[in-house]
């Protein structure tokens, strides 16, 4: 219990390496994630008020199309554990927090979250954490088998849909307003972004 507690008192170390263990014994007021074994702490401050309303308009869309199925819709914080072959949590070195994602496999959900590739994950860009969601995340992602992954960058009002096909991603060409778009990870489900965009 002591080297728990002594733990939770170590600064992270830029050269340090954790596991989903160590992230559990962690006392925190910021969130943070773990990729590859290194901690990315979050901005401290909230997201911005555009950030929240696309992630409202989308959750909103997304729960309603899903609603009766398997498959749920969660928003951060939401711990998504990416193993690449042990489900042990001091071999699990890869955390994720994202904006929002789809799980189809009840399997994978357990109290902590889900353990497992999401079947859908969205990232919105804020500004500061680019570099994280669109080399970081991209690499992890695809290696851990997500089968579709979005990038919404709202300044730009763009949208960008990475399909995982025979385990590399195929990337869509930029989506904007005027386009509806079709996802293949939730076979029927469409999104228009100009409802989208036009409510921010």
């Amino acid at each position: 219990m002591e080297k728990s507690k002594d733990k939770v008192k170590e600064p992270f170390s830029a050269y340090g390496s954790y596991s989903y263990a160590d992230y559990l014994s962690w006392q925190l007021d910021e969130m943070v994630e773990l990729i590859r074994g290194k901690v990315f702490r979050q901005a401290a401050a909230a997201p911005r008020r555009i950030h929240q309303e696309l992630t409202v308009a989308l959750v909103t869309r997304i729960h309603g199309f899903l609603k009766g199925g398997s498959c749920k819709v969660y928003t951060a914080p939401f711990d998504v554990r990416l193993p690449i072959s042990s489900k042990d949590l001091d071999k699990i070195d890869t955390v994720v927090q994202p904006d929002l994602c789809v799980v189809c496999d009840p399997e994978k959900l357990d109290e902590l979250g889900c353990v497992g590739a999401p079947d859908l994950i969205i990232e919105i860009l804020s500004p500061g954490n680019n570099k994280k969601e669109l080399q970081l995340k991209y690499e992890v992602y695809e290696a851990s088998g997500v089968k579709e992954y979005w990038i919404i960058h709202p300044d730009e009002r763009t949208l960008l849909i990475y399909t995982l096909e025979a385990g590399k991603y195929r990337p869509s060409r930029l989506y904007t307003m005027g386009d509806c778009i079709n996802s293949q990870a939730l076979a029927g489900f469409e999104l228009d972004l100009d409802e989208v965009f036009e409510e921010l």
